[in-house]
C-alpha cells in the first residue's frame, strides 16, 4: 500500500480497516490509560501530535476517550500522503482533531511545540536516516512525553496474523501489508540498538513494542 500505483479501491478498504486492526491489536487504550490520562488528569487539558496518522482513527480515538473521561484532548493527525489526508480528512469529523498533510520536520520548523507525540506502526517503514530524523522531530516538537508504537518481530506474531485477520484481507491491503510490516519490523534487541539511548523501549502487550522518550525537566 506504499505504493504510488496500488489499487485505489483496495486501499481505501485498508485505511477504512485500520480500526478493527488497531482496535484489537494496537493496544492504544492501554496506552491512552497508563500513559496519557495521568496527564490530562494533572493539567485538564493536553495537546498530542499523531505522526503519520494514516487513516487517523488512532487520534479520533484518543480524543474522544478523553472526552468520555471529562477532559479536552487536542489532537493533530499529520501524514505527508496525500491519499491517507484525504481519508482521514473525509471521516465524520471528531471533535478536537485536526489533520494536516505534512512532515514532522514542517512542524518543527513552524516551532510547534506538544504535550505528547505519538506515531503507530510507522518506524519499520523508515531507514536508519529517516527513523533518527524522526526522533529527532519528536523530541523537538514534545513538551513532555513521546510514544512510538511499532510491532514486535516473530514468527508467531506472523502465523497468528495470517491466521486470525486473512478475512479483512479480502479486497484490502490489511493481510499482505501486514505482513510484510511483521517482517520488517524490530526485535526489542534490533529497536534497542537503533535508536539513542535517551529512549527506552518496553514491551506493550504481546505483539508491540513502544519506544518511549520522556523530557527531563530542565534544572532552574
Amino acid at each position: 500500500m506504499d505504493r504510488e500505483d496500488c489499487d485505489p479501491t483496495r486501499l481505501h478498504r485498508t485505511y477504512a480497516r485500520f480500526p478493527v486492526v488497531n482496535g484489537l491489536l494496537s493496544g492504544w487504550h492501554r496506552t491512552y490509560a497508563q500513559r496519557i490520562r495521568p496527564l490530562l488528569r494533572a493539567h485538564g487539558t493536553a495537546s498530542l501530535l499523531d505522526i503519520g496518522c494514516g487513516s487517523g482513527d488512532v487520534a479520533r480515538s484518543l480524543a474522544q476517550w478523553a472526552r468520555r473521561d471529562g477532559f479536552r484532548l487536542s489532537v493533530t493527525a499529520i501524514d505527508p500522503d496525500e491519499r491517507a489526508f484525504a481519508f482521514a480528512s473525509q471521516t465524520p469529523p471528531v471533535e478536537s482533531v485536526a489533520y494536516r498533510k505534512a512532515h514532522s520536520s514542517e512542524l518543527v520548523a513552524e516551532g510547534r511545540k506538544f504535550d505528547v507525540v505519538i506515531s503507530n506502526h510507522i518506524l519499520h517503514h523508515l531507514d536508519a536516516g529517516q527513523l533518527a530524523a524522526v526522533l529527532h522531530d519528536s523530541e523537538a516538537l514534545s513538551r513532555g512525553l513521546c510514544l512510538h508504537n511499532d510491532l514486535n518481530r516473530s514468527n508467531v506474531s506472523y502465523l497468528l496474523f495470517l491466521a486470525g485477520f486473512w478475512p479483512l484481507g479480502l479486497g484490502s491491503y490489511i493481510c499482505g501489508d501486514g505482513l510484510t510490516s511483521i517482517r520488517r519490523s524490530y526485535t526489542a534487541a534490533e529497536l534497542r540498538a537503533a535508536v539513542p539511548a535517551s529512549w527506552s523501549v518496553e514491551q506493550n502487550g504481546p505483539w508491540h513494542h513502544l519506544l518511549v522518550h520522556v523530557m527531563k525537566e530542565s534544572s532552574a
